[in-house]
């Protein structure tokens, strides 16, 4: 009988001994430094937009950060890192990539695709969001497709990948018109608002954001078929593998339980602040399959 409890203790050893051993191999807080830093208390830097509704944007003047991916990069930090102490840094369309990189800011919490030629600067965690690209156009705008663009003014954010799927668009089907370029969704709305374009191009819940934020929402629609899906997701930086791991399993765990389901249900299905607008846009069938089936393909591979 003792023979048999020996056995069994050294058994126990064998199999304690093999869990601690892989576990130590795992990439993880005990190889990553900054994941060190941030779970003994260290600062955050998260990257937000003042204007990208419903995905990240500022209440009052700047004094709070709000939104779909805000909250969810929040949520996110938390779950792999819950002393840290979190910091907001706005970010714009041109800067995200090379402050990301420098580690200027740890994540980017606002609307970015994910494409291979921004995965040779940055890591991106699993899809979260699925946008489709279309475009905004005052209420009264005969305007109901792309084609019908030929000959008008159009808005667009530079930077953004609407812009590379509009051109693409205009080359395949022969049409012709002026671009004008804004640094973020509030300026290229502004074009709109006020006449010097006929249409506003970007990804749909920006539009439905921006209207929504707008002195008068009634009167713009998003119209047009859909030109491009793209799959968003926040991003990190790509030096320390152990990020990618960490991020990657707080999000598998929030599709799982549902979390990511009631954030997108509180962002784009109920009343936001500041005005209390309902956008009205259900999850899509993509995005749904995306939380059953998850994944980090980019645009390029990426398979609506």
């Amino acid at each position: 009988m003792k023979s048999v409890v020996k056995f069994s203790l050294l058994s126990a050893a064998i199999v304690a001994a093999v869990f601690s051993a892989a576990a130590h191999a795992a990439p993880g807080a005990s190889d990553s430094p900054t994941l060190q830093r941030w779970q003994a208390g260290g600062t955050v830097v998260l990257g937000v937009r003042e204007s990208a509704t419903p995905m990240a944007y500022a209440l009052g003047a700047n004094e709070k950060f709000v939104g779909y991916h805000v909250e969810l990069c929040e949520k996110v930090v938390r779950a792999i890192a819950p002393q840290a102490q979190l910091k907001y840094m706005v970010l714009t369309a041109q800067n995200t990539m090379p402050l990301i990189q420098n580690g200027t800011a740890d994540f980017n919490c606002a609307s970015m695709t994910n494409s291979l030629k921004r995965q040779d600067q940055v890591a991106f965690g699993l899809t979260t969001y699925v946008s489709e690209v279309r475009m905004a156009v005052a209420q009264q705008a005969p305007i109901t497709s792309f084609k019908q663009l030929d000959g008008k003014k159009v808005s667009a954010i530079t930077g953004t990948t609407a812009v590379q799927i509009l051109r693409r668009y205009a080359a395949e089907h022969g049409i012709q018109f002026k671009t004008l370029m804004a640094k973020d969704q509030f300026e290229a709305f502004l074009l709109l608002e006020s006449g010097r374009v006929d249409a506003f191009v970007l990804d749909d819940n920006m539009l439905a954001g921006v209207i929504a934020q707008s002195k008068h929402p009634a009167g713009y629609k998003i119209v047009g078929e859909v030109i491009g899906a793209e799959p968003i997701a926040i991003q990190f930086s790509k030096q320390d593998p152990a990020i990618k791991q960490a991020v990657d399993g707080a999000i598998r765990q929030m599709m799982a339980n549902g979390e990511i389901e009631r954030l997108y249900a509180k962002w784009y299905t109920q009343p936001i602040p500041p005005k209390q607008v309902n956008l009205n846009l259900p999850m899509g069938s993509t995005l749904k399959k995306l939380l059953a089936q998850p994944n980090d393909a980019p645009v390029e591979q990426f398979q609506p």
